[in-house]
């Protein structure tokens, strides 16, 4: 039994093979509504058709697999303006991107709190959360965190 202060060696630790890691568990959410108001005019408008989007999450510390979530969300068209748009899910992700909100937000703490530098902070992210980031996508994340003025930038 591993007690405080151990070592515990990662188990994927030398694995070259990609299929060798452990295979994400699956989680499936959704944001598929009938109507939803229009933003532009506030009318109902219907759902037109369905997309599937999949997410990288922070992954299961207790099983040590990765946690990849499949968002089901609708497009919906409005008759009085024409307009389409999608329900919303900027909660959940930014538009087009791959990670969740939660590992962008821990990359960029990782960074500017605990002072890692980027190659460290992916490692720390597949070591500890089991998800992969390259480490030039967190470099992206914490420029534009500076740029923008988010949370981390106002301490």
């Amino acid at each position: 039994m591993f007690g405080p202060g151990e070592y515990i060696p990662d188990e994927t630790l030398g694995v070259t093979n990609v299929e060798d890691l452990p295979k994400p568990k699956i989680c499936r959410r959704s944001r598929n509504f009938r109507n939803r108001p229009c933003p532009s005019c506030g009318r109902k408008a219907f759902r037109q058709r369905t997309y599937t989007r999949h997410l990288h999450d922070l992954g299961d510390p207790y099983t040590k697999r990765p946690v990849d979530i499949e968002l089901t969300y609708s497009q919906h068209c409005c008759p009085a303006c024409g307009s389409h748009f999608n329900a919303k899910m900027e909660d959940l992700a930014s538009p087009k991107s791959r990670y969740t909100r939660r590992v962008v937000d821990l990359a960029v703490r990782l960074i500017h709190e605990d002072g890692l530098p980027y190659r460290a902070a992916s490692w720390h992210l597949w070591r500890d959360h089991r998800i992969f980031v390259p480490w030039g996508t967190i470099q992206n994340w914490v420029e534009a965190a500076g740029k923008k003025g988010r949370k981390y930038n106002q301490q």
